[in-house]
Formats: C-alpha cells, structure tokens, sequence
C-alpha cells in the first residue's frame, strides 16, 4: 500500500511540475518583449516553417522545452505594412534558403514586399545557400539578390505529379465504385486508372503554362533577363553553377553568409539589428474606430460538423452569423484557402453568406486554392479577388464509395453479413457492392447537385447557366484563367480585399477582427500539448499516402478539387 500511495504522489507530482514548466514556458514565449526596436535596423523575414493562412497555435518542443511559433500569412502581410513607414525600420532582408508556402502566398508576399519598396523608398535583400524555384521568384522583388558560391538557382520550369492507387487498389483486392459529373472532374482517376488521362492532362497544361508565363513575365521584367532567354534555361538546366547563375544575372553577388551580414552593415550604415519578424508581428491595426471589418478564415478541407480544424461547416457558419449579427461590423472578409470537400457543408456555409450579403459587403479573398466546394464558398461574394497563381474552378462533383469485401475475405479473413427489412437497406455499405439502383441514385444525386452548383455561379457571377457549364465540368483554373472566363473579378490579395471591403462598406477608419476566435491560454495549452505528443516524424512518405486515406475516409458525394498532386518547383 505504501508503494502505491508512493507512486501515486510521485506521478502528481511529476503532473504538476510538468504542468509548471509548461505554463511558463507558453507565458514567457507569449509575452509581447518590452525590449525596444532599435534605430536602423533591418526587418529579417526567413521561412523555416509552413505558411499558414492564419498564425496558428505555436507547437511545443518538450525535449528543447521552448514554444515554438508558426507564422501565419496574415501576421507576415501586416508586419511588412507596419515597417513600410516605420522609421526604425530601413529595410527587409530575406532569408530563402528554405521556403514552404503555396505558389500564391508567395505571389502575394511578394507583392507586399513590391509595395513595400515604392511606398516607402527602403531596400529589400535576398540571400540563399540555394534557391528553390518559388524562392528565386520571391527574391525577384529585392533590389539585390545574394547567392552562396557553393549554392545554385534551381529553374527548370513547373511539374505536377499525380499518384495513382489503382495497382496498389487492386492488388489488396478493393474496389472503389464511382460516379461523377464532368469529363475534367477527375478526382476519381487515381483510382480508376494508372496515369494521367487526355482531358486531366489537357487541363493540367493549361493552368500550369498560365501559370508558368506569368512567372517568367515576373522575372523577365524585374532581372531584365529576356523571356526567350528564361525558357532556354530551362530547357537546358543551364544554371549548373553559382558561377552560371552569376553570368546570366540571375543573382547579382556570390557571398558567403557571414559576408551577406557584412552587406547588410554596408545597408544598415551602423551596427547591425537585425530583427527577426517574430519579434516585429503586432495586433492587428487598432486606431480606436467603432466601425470593423471581419476577417473570417476558411482554410482546409470542408466538411460538415464543428471544430478547430479545416472548414467545419458549423464553426464556419457561426462565425459569419456573429459577423451578421455584430452592428459594429460594417463588411466581411473571406477568406479561401480549400480545395473543397463536402458539397452539403460547402452549400451551407454558402447559405449563411448569401443571407449577410443583404445587410453587409462580403467580399472573397482567394489564397492558394480556392477549388470546388471551395469556390462554391466563394461564390456568393459581391466581389472576388484572386492571384495570378491561385487555382480555382474545378465546379463540378463525384461520388466515391469503396468496396473493401473481397480485401477483407481475402487478406484478414474477415466476412460481412446483415439482416435488412429492404431491397437497400444498409446503403450506403462498404462491405457489399452497390446494386443498379444504388449507382443510379448516386449519379442522379451527383447530377443534381451538379445542377445547383452551376446554377449558383450562374446567378452569382451572372452568366448563362450554359456558359458556367461550358467553363464547369469539374476544370480547373488558374487565377490568370480565370479572371478571363469571368470567375473572378481583381487580381489582389487579403490587403487588397479588406481595401474594397472598406469602399463597399462606405467607411475610411476602422479595425480589424479575425475570426473564428482564436483558442484561450488553457486551450491553446491542450492543444499545443497534443500536437506535439502526436507530431508525425514521416511527413516525407505520409504526403503520398494521405489522399489514398482521405479518399477511404471521406466517401460519398463531393464537390472537391479533382487531384491532390505532388507540386515540384
């Protein structure tokens, strides 16, 4: 008994000190520092994580017992328009050795970053040990590119690898039992077929070349390095060197790191600050104003439910309710970074805009991925704003239902059987295949909604429904495509739509709320908690096999993007 009641207080107590250090590691990592910018010093913005659209919770690091920050886009976007007339502040200097943001956030740092520089007259600085494709598109906004000697620029242009299942489907004896609407909608083909058909690769070729000529047209005008020049480096994977990238004027200097910072003292004119944008993030603007604009995010998958993680449908629609509801707020922001998911949840949440668009602007702000049901969400905006890079479209819906029967019979030994009072009930089943009936009510589900999607962009974006359909059948697009099909409306970024927001709403001065809220201290505890004790050491492998899993987990009728790709710079 002793040694019970012994191991009892020890495990309190070890709760308790755990507990302990944890709380002051959060509050100490959370406090604002007191510690004062200095004169002259130079705003360092490096990317050593993944780019959210939101800051999120910071993650703890049990074994280095220290928080953890995950820079949001939004924090990033409003620290650079903060330094722009910060006197403090002489200029930016980029760290891009590593980089892991979509193709738009990028876009859209790097137009901040353009604003920065004409706005305010300061200098932008980019250095790398080796730049990605993505970074050295970044780093063509700054007035001076640096390159480690030992380093390269990677060009060679875009790729998109699709994985397919069919094979590995097969041989585990699963059978995936498919309807759709659209002969571009081929988020089903992973599984039906074993490379890339006519119509997807059609697709692929348009939005990715858009996408790409935008890109070499962006450098081509900032380095003065002639298009046809671009491409043949491309073609030719050229840049074999630092050395080449010298002598072709990709970069304008090869420095070690330790000389980069001797640069940046030349720059500074005095003793090197340089400040870390962690350091240099503040609230959002709050000048006192009682009117507000509500910044409401939707990033991930959509699905219905409620919770703190991609778009649930019910979290998402409380937060436009409150957005509605509130008197002070005089326009909403949404926005989109999804490539879609539940067709019932994306019309929800669609439901709830249309209503706030009768008492308030709502104005869309498309990130990377603005797809299927995510732009079924987007839709009802009074106006849309996309970036060149961002991919879009994708109207269209599928049903997937697997069959997993003759997998679990053959492989685990497990057979099915059931006592049902009709011809279907227990549909739908992934234990049995689906009947005639079965497919043919699941096609005319899909072909129904498909209808209600077209007719909402119809109405929305006033268009022919024949038109939508023509640009509809489940195609993507890139922003450049479609601001020429008319799907939207600006190219711009969250700046740019908070801006029309303002001018819709008819108001000059105001402040700026983000919702859903944000997690209390305790939670943001729990959370950061599990997130660390569960923090998956095999991302490598797991980014293929998660569609595979999402695919088997979220069956039914969807209205989603048609792939989920492997991007390449």
């Amino acid at each position: 008994m002793k040694s019970f009641f012994k191991m009892l207080l020890a495990f309190i107590l070890g709760i308790i000190i755990m507990t302990t250090v944890f709380i002051v590691i959060i509050v100490s990592a959370l406090q604002q520092t007191s510690e004062p910018i200095p004169e002259n010093s130079i705003l360092k913005i490096s990317f050593n994580k993944p780019l959210e659209d939101r800051s999120g919770i910071p993650s703890i690091n049990i074994t280095g017992l220290k928080v953890e920050n995950n820079m949001g886009l939004n924090s990033l976007l409003f620290a650079i328009e903060r330094a722009k007339f910060d006197p403090r502040i002489k200029g930016v200097y980029l760290e891009l050795s590593n980089i892991s943001a979509g193709m738009a956030s990028v876009e859209e740092i790097r137009n901040a970053l353009s604003d920065f520089r004409k706005e305010s007259g300061k200098y932008v600085l980019a250095y790398a040990e080796t730049y990605s494709q993505k970074a050295y598109f970044l780093a063509t906004i700054a007035d001076k590119i640096y390159l480690n000697p030992f380093g390269n620029v990677m060009f060679t242009g875009m790729s998109s690898e699709i994985v397919f299942y069919k094979g590995l489907l097969e041989k585990l004896g699963v059978e995936v039992q498919i309807v759709r609407h659209g002969k571009f909608k081929s988020a089903v083909e992973p599984f039906m077929l074993d490379k890339i058909s006519d119509e997807n690769r059609e697709q692929i070729t348009e939005y990715m070349g858009s996408i790409w000529n935008y890109v070499l047209q962006t450098i081509e005008s900032s380095r003065e390095i002639d298009i046809n020049e671009l491409k043949k480096t491309a073609d030719n994977i050229e840049l074999t060197s630092a050395e080449t990238a010298l002598e072709k004027k990709f970069v304008d200097k090869l420095l070690y790191e330790d000389e980069v910072y001797a640069e940046l003292q030349r720059y500074s004119g005095s003793k090197l600050n340089l400040i870390d944008i962690n350091r240099y993030f503040a609230p959002l603007n709050s000048d006192g104003s009682e009117n507000r604009i509500a910044i409401i995010y939707a990033s991930g998958e959509i699905m219905t439910g409620e919770g703190d993680t991609d778009i649930m449908s019910k979290s998402i629609m409380k937060a436009i309710d409150k957005a509605r509801r509130d008197s002070s707020v005089k326009a909403v922001v949404l926005r989109v970074n999804s490539p879609g998911g539940s067709a019932d949840a994306a019309e929800f949440i669609a439901r709830e805009l249309e209503i706030t668009k009768i008492y308030k602007p709502v104005v869309i702000s498309m990130g990377n991925l603005a797809a299927s049901g995510g732009y079924w969400i987007s839709a009802p905006g009074n106006v849309i704003f996309a970036h060149h890079t961002t991919i879009t479209g994708s109207i269209g819906v599928f049903g997937m239902i697997p069959n997993i029967e003759k997998a679990a019979k053959d492989k685990l030994g497990i057979t099915f059987d059931a006592v049902t009072t009709n011809k279907h009930s227990g549909f739908p089943s992934i234990t049995r295949p689906l009947k005639p009936a079965e497919l043919d009510y699941l096609q005319k589900s899909v072909e129904f909604i498909y209808s209600k999607f077209i007719g909402k962009v119809s109405e929305f974006r006033k268009m022919s429904v024949s038109k939508t359909d023509s640009i509809g059948q489940g195609r993507v697009w890139s922003g450049v495509n479609a601001m020429e099909l008319g799907l939207i409306d600006y190219f711009g970024g969250l700046k740019e739509a908070i801006e029309e927001a303002a001018r819709l709403a008819e108001i000059t001065d105001y402040t700026l709320v983000e919702l859903p809220k944000e997690l209390s201290t305790f939670e943001f505890l729990m959370k950061s908690i599990e997130m660390s004790a569960t923090k998956n050491r095999f991302d490598g492998f797991a980014k293929y096999c998660e569609p595979l899993i999402n695919s088997l987990k979220n069956y039914g009728i969807l209205a989603k993007l048609p792939y989920e790709t492997i991007e390449t710079d």
